[in-house]
């Protein structure tokens, strides 16, 4: 059964990278990776609805216009159940309180570990569950 994930990132190479290290569980149909750009991006693609089933979603917290927090206190308000990770490059405390109030599942520094992910996201409960 594929479930989906949401990678929300300013920077369009970050899609292609996750393409490239979910390339196997994608082709084995275990994932549907998609993708935002920028935070109302990701807001208006879950407003639209994400099939199959989202379990997920993983943010960067810098990104112009609206940064990854406010995504994150936006998509708690909306989707409350919704684990919501967050990445950056900095990986100071006082945004890793913040996203933990504002109720982040995790919080991963770039340059992403993709085992680790991969392994994190295994853990997540699916509709199926």
């Amino acid at each position: 059964m594929s479930v989906s994930i949401l990678v929300v990132d300013d920077e369009p190479d970050v899609a292609d990278l996750f393409r490239r290290r979910f390339h196997r569980e994608a082709r084995d149909g275990t994932y549907v990776m998609h993708f935002a750009g920028s935070g109302e991006e990701a807001l208006d693609r879950l407003a639209d609805g994400i099939e199959p089933d989202l379990i997920a979603m993983l943010s960067d917290i810098n990104m112009p216009a609206m940064d990854g927090l406010e995504l994150l206190r936006q998509v708690k308000e909306r989707r409350p159940e919704l684990p919501v990770m967050m990445a950056t490059a900095y990986g100071d405390d006082e945004r890793r309180r913040r996203a933990r109030e504002l109720g982040a599942a995790q919080f991963l520094t770039k340059p992403v570990d993709f085992d680790v992910l991969k392994e994190q996201l295994q853990q997540l409960p699916t509709a199926a569950d």
